[in-house]
């Protein structure tokens, strides 16, 4: 027979279960938060599982593009991630490598757009910063031009080159010959042609530039100037205007290069380029002749600072413009020329400007584009046929083209604007040279017999 415990056993075991419960209760939550903290610890120190981070920063801007680096720390690559703008998805990209510049385009001038990406990591969506990308605005189209002729009527005359300082000093090259150059004046005084011209802000003066041989004084063609500055022009290799006089600095130790073009950053740091694949360096002191590895003319030479690298790029275009002999992109480094991938270009190649890692150009029987200099290049459709002598720029929305008949365009970053049979009339010659600066544009040729300047404000 069963018996009912008393009281006071009853009240003992009750307290006693109690307890036990309740003891192993906080036994339990001891023994899982210690755990939790252990496994923790062990998660942060384990080499197998690190902790993967990606973080994006705007590179570079244009009209309708954006450059996006993405940074990315203990990221198993080659991996995927989906880049999205304005929280759209926009493309899939396979990084190759930690550090990855991004391409966007097809946006919109003066427009701020949101990008961000979102990746895996252990199976779970993770996503980086947001940065704002804001496009640049197109710049106007519209400018207010005049034109100017000189010479054609003792000789054929044109100019080759431009320089723009300011609104108020611009120098042109080449050669104008009036009815009285290469005769003797009343005093028997030989005439020679004017070899460049210079605008003051109201009018065009025309000069005649000589150079010093064995103390002699002599005229000779001027194909190219380059200008740092209203006291700093360089006319070719020979002849240097220091503010007040012309000089020939180390006349002694010419390059002996019949120049095409000029390009520096300075008058230390100066490169000339020529025919028979002629490149020469000035650094102050004396030109210095560079192995470019072609003999075909050598037309245009460009550089920009690259800020990814933190060097400056200097690329030159090498073609015969009139028989196919062949053609060959330069790429100079320092002391150095290398030749580039040039596949999609034509044979006839005149001029190359380009914004280094962003937008590259180079015309001659059409005009050629591409993002990185070892692409294939593109042609740019939407201009008219006629050959392209020079394309110079300010920005990726401030670019212009001229060429034969006097082809002139102007690319504001969104659009290109053919003046040509516009607010320009076409004629038999071509427009050489053209340089824009600020709200001017300068271009230079030849129209029939004469030399002609084209000169628009904006």
């Amino acid at each position: 027979m069963l018996r009912a415990p008393n009281t006071t056993t009853y009240n003992f075991l009750t307290f006693f279960v109690s307890t036990r419960k309740t003891n192993m209760k906080k036994y339990l939550l001891s023994f899982v938060v210690i755990s939790l903290m252990l496994l923790n610890l062990g998660c942060k120190k384990s080499p197998t599982e690190p902790n993967t981070t990606a973080a994006l920063s705007v590179e570079d801007i244009s009209c309708t593009e954006a450059w996006v680096k993405i940074t990315t720390t203990n990221y198993q690559t080659p991996n995927t991630l989906t880049l999205f703008v304005n929280d759209k998805a926009d493309q899939n990209i396979t990084l190759a490598s930690s550090d990855t510049l991004l391409y966007v385009d097809s946006l919109l001038p003066n427009q701020s757009y949101k990008i961000k990406a979102a990746f895996a990591n252990n199976n779970q969506l993770q996503t980086t910063n947001e940065v704002i990308a804001k496009t640049m605005d197109t710049t106007s189209h519209n400018f207010t031009w005049q034109t100017f002729n000189f010479g054609g009527d003792g000789g054929s005359s044109f100019l080759s080159d431009i320089s723009i300082i300011n609104e108020n000093n611009i120098w042109a090259v080449g050669a104008i010959y009036t009815k009285d150059s290469y005769t003797y004046d009343s005093l028997g005084k030989w005439i020679d042609p004017y070899n460049a011209i210079h605008w003051n802000g109201s009018d065009w003066e025309l000069k005649r530039i000589y150079y010093n041989y064995n103390g002699s004084l002599l005229w000779g063609l001027i194909n190219s100037v380059f200008a740092f500055s209203d006291n700093d022009i360089w006319f070719g290799t020979n002849i240097h205007w220091n503010g007040k006089v012309f000089e020939q600095p180390n006349a002694s130790a010419q390059s002996g290069l019949s120049v095409n073009k000029m390009w520096g950053t300075s008058s230390s740091d100066l490169y000339a380029v020529g025919y028979e694949g002629g490149i020469a360096h000035y650094d102050g002191k004396s030109w210095q002749k560079i192995e470019s590895g072609t003999t075909l003319n050598i037309n245009d030479i460009w550089g920009d600072f690259n800020r990814r690298t933190q060097e400056w790029e200097i690329l030159a275009v090498a073609a015969d413009k009139f028989f196919n002999e062949g053609s060959s992109v330069l790429k100079i480094e320092k002391m150095r020329a290398k030749e580039i991938n040039k596949t999609g270009l034509p044979w006839s190649l005149s001029s190359v400007w380009f914004h280094s890692s962003k937008n590259y150009f180079i015309g001659g029987d059409g005009l050629f584009s591409n993002k990185k200099i070892n692409n294939d290049w593109g042609k740019v459709t939407d201009l008219p046929t006629f050959y392209k002598d020079r394309i110079r720029g300010v920005e990726s929305n401030d670019i212009v083209v001229s060429g034969s008949n006097g082809l002139l365009s102007h690319f504001n970053g969104y659009s290109w604007h053919h003046y040509l049979n516009n607010e320009l009339p076409y004629f038999t010659g071509r427009l050489l040279s053209v340089e824009v600066k600020n709200n001017i544009i300068v271009a230079t040729g030849w129209k029939e017999q004469g030399s002609i300047i084209i000169l628009g404000k904006r």
